[in-house]
């Protein structure tokens, strides 16, 4: 039997699911919870988005300011 995530559990596995490195149990599990859980689908779709999105920026289009704001806006970071 799987366990149940909360939102919050689902939240620090997102990248690891994303990344293909949940247990076949956890990715059911995980799997199970956005289909019943439309916040947490709304986040897993903004952050496939955002990796899509960022993955096509190059660090040297980056602003020095644009580059500072993502610095500081994951500075304290809890991954």
């Amino acid at each position: 039997m799987s366990r149940a995530f909360t939102c919050r559990e689902m939240v620090e596995l997102v990248t690891d699911y994303l990344e293909n490195k949940l247990s076949r149990g956890d990715r059911k599990a995980f799997e199970k919870h956005i289909a019943g859980c439309p916040g947490c689908s709304r986040y897993l779709e903004q952050m496939r988005l955002t990796i899509k999105t960022l993955g096509r920026i190059e660090s040297r289009h980056l602003s020095a300011a644009a580059k500072r704001e993502l610095l500081d806006a994951f500075r304290d970071w809890k991954g």
